[in-house]
């Protein structure tokens, strides 16, 4: 069961980090006003801000820490001023691979946070370019801000976060992911290549690429940015490594179950491609059994470093527990 207080979190935590996306993204006249509508459109349709809302979350963890411990550092507030350029940049990241992701020459679909989806209303051209600009300005956005201030090791923690988000979103993180979907799906074919078939282990380490990356990411880069040390970063690496894994078992299954209505994407599709999903590996009902172990081991990676009591728990609750 999710508290009430953490829904009031979620909300408010939503309304800031929307505020901060409209600000920090580039308008008209120093945009084309196509461009940037064709953006925004995406980053307006909604969406749970899991990302972004795990980045603030994980800096309100190492802040209320620290508060149980002689000499407390910076506050919730300070943390979140620190952290919320690095959660806006991840969910520009995030918006820019659905929209890359949609295109026909990759997942094809036609709906998505329950609407159109980019290149259905504005062309593939016009899609990939928004995906581009989404991408380049999450990394300006990531250098510009914070700007300097009374941290003095804040450009180290900048260059820290800037490092694990590319890596996280590039050829060894979601890029690679995506490639190797592709591959299995039968999506990409190349004369003379035999199209690979993906075991639990292979499935597994494609979504640890795919979406397990982004979500760590986005934990440890509030961590970081909120001045967590090395042994709470790694507990907050692997709490949401599980949290990642997790997310992709239940995204697959509400791709059994779901609807579209529901999920504001296309039901059943990846059934319909042929892609190797973990209901089709172990069937529903160990798939959930799989997802309560994984949320059973992010919590004891937060336990381990005392850093339980939190909204992070919270967080992966939900991600269990999602209809869509």
């Amino acid at each position: 069961m999710i508290p009430e207080s953490f829904q009031d979190y979620v909300k408010r935590q939503r309304e800031v980090i929307d505020h901060a996306l409209h600000a920090w993204l580039p308008a008209p006249p120093v945009c084309p006003p196509l461009l940037a509508e064709a953006m925004n459109y995406s980053l307006d349709a909604g969406g749970k801000r899991l990302r972004p809302i795990l980045v603030l979350a994980a800096a309100d963890a190492i802040v209320a820490a620290a508060d149980r411990a002689p000499g407390a550092a910076a506050s919730s507030t300070q943390a979140h001023g620190l952290a919320l350029p690095a959660a806006c940049a991840i969910e520009l990241i995030h918006t820019y691979s659905l929209i890359h992701d949609d295109l026909p020459a990759m997942d094809d679909d036609t709906l998505r946070r329950g609407r159109p989806t980019l290149h259905v209303v504005y062309g593939d051209g016009i899609a990939i370019l928004a995906g581009d600009g989404l991408l380049t300005e999450a990394f300006a956005l990531l250098a510009r801000e914070p700007r300097a201030g009374a941290e003095g090791d804040l450009a180290v923690r900048k260059l820290r976060v800037i490092e694990r988000i590319a890596a996280a979103a590039g050829a060894l993180g979601m890029v690679g992911g995506q490639a190797v979907d592709l591959e299995a799906a039968g999506t990409t074919e190349i004369p003379g290549r035999t199209r690979p078939s993906l075991d639990a282990r292979g499935l597994q380490a494609m979504h640890a690429m795919k979406t397990g990356a982004l979500i760590r990411a986005s934990a440890v880069s509030g961590a970081i940015m909120a001045g967590g040390s090395d042994a709470q970063l790694a507990a907050v690496d692997r709490f949401a490594s599980e949290v990642g894994l997790v997310f992709q078992i239940v995204d697959d299954i509400l791709d059994v179950e779901g609807a579209a209505d529901q999920l504001g994407k296309t039901a059943g599709k990846d059934a319909a491609d042929d892609k190797p999903t973990y209901p089709l590996l172990f069937g529903l009902e160990q798939s959930r059994r799989l997802a309560s172990e994984g949320i059973a081991r992010a919590e004891a990676a937060l336990g381990e470093a005392g850093l339980a009591e939190n909204h992070l728990m919270n967080i992966a609750r939900w991600v269990l527990g999602r209809k869509n």
